[in-house]
């Protein structure tokens, strides 16, 4: 069981809602990521069985709290950076103490969880090994997700955006891009920023923790080639987590074209169900 050796303590706003959450994470040996949520004082675990919604993030919530109009009373959004963070780092077990509905931004990525989880220290990283017991797939229109058995990970996403860097572009995560993707930022078209925010999301959004992708370049400076694809790959770390094993520790070759939290958690349900340990 991973987990870290001295308690974190930190807080940020929220991409949603804009929000600061103060945050608490302590070292555990139950072998979960255990999630306390604004208002709760019975723990939920960040798992696949857990999903809410993922539309804009990915949001999980406590399904045993319902509201007396039938809701889930205690949700929390915007995981997917830090279960990444999780997974990259091999953390699977800890208690997470949230004083609102949304996990910090940061800068966008998950490289501000990654390097607070490394100084915390780290500790009885789990070294097993899982593949797929048959090959999973997802096929959709011009949307793919097909994971197979391999002797490695390799993981390759291909994207094709209205954009002029974008288009039919694809990246494949190695050892040699590992850190660029972990500081690969969250992105989304500059127009339409309005309209989510007129809709009451991404009311956080900043030039440091999205890169918009303007009609001709971005509104800031990429962090690598591709920055945007790179990002898509974490969040493919994060969702695939919820599994309960860290796609690092996976042999399997994944190959994505044109999907999102929704298809990423969609296979990772299926997923879950195919995983061996070798």
């Amino acid at each position: 069981m991973g987990t870290i050796k001295t308690e974190i303590k930190t807080s940020g706003k929220g991409l949603m809602k804009n929000k600061t959450c103060d945050v608490v994470i302590k070292p555990s040996g139950l072998g979960k990521i255990r999630i306390f949520s604004k208002g709760a004082d019975v723990p939920f675990q960040a798992c696949i069985e857990n999903l809410y919604s993922t539309e804009h993030c990915v949001t999980l919530c406590s399904k045993e709290h319902r509201t007396l109009l039938g809701d889930y009373k205690y949700k929390i959004m915007l995981c997917e950076h830090f279960m990444a963070a999780c997974a990259i780092t091999g953390i699977d077990s800890i208690d997470v103490y949230l004083s609102e509905a949304e996990m910090p931004i940061f800068d966008g990525s998950s490289k501000v969880w990654v390097d607070m989880f490394t100084k915390a220290g780290i500790s009885d990283v789990s070294r097993g090994l899982y593949t797929v017991s048959e090959p999973v797939y997802y096929l959709n229109g011009k949307t793919s997700l097909v994971v197979l058995p391999d002797k490695e990970l390799r993981i390759t996403y291909a994207v094709n955006y209205d954009h002029p860097d974008l288009r039919e572009r694809w990246v494949t995560m190695d050892n040699n891009n590992l850190s660029e993707i972990i500081e690969a930022r969250t992105f989304g078209f500059y127009k339409d920023l309005k309209k989510f925010q007129m809709l009451g999301f991404a009311k956080g959004v900043t030039i440091e923790n999205t890169v918009g992708l303007k009609d001709i370049g971005y509104t800031t400076d990429l962090r690598s080639q591709e920055e945007p694809i790179k990002h898509k790959i974490l969040d493919l770390l994060g969702d695939f987590y919820l599994t309960g094993v860290s796609p690092l520790n996976m042999r399997a070759q994944i190959l994505v074209k044109e999907a999102g939290h929704a298809v990423h958690t969609k296979v990772a349900q299926i997923l879950k169900t195919k995983l061996v340990k070798i």
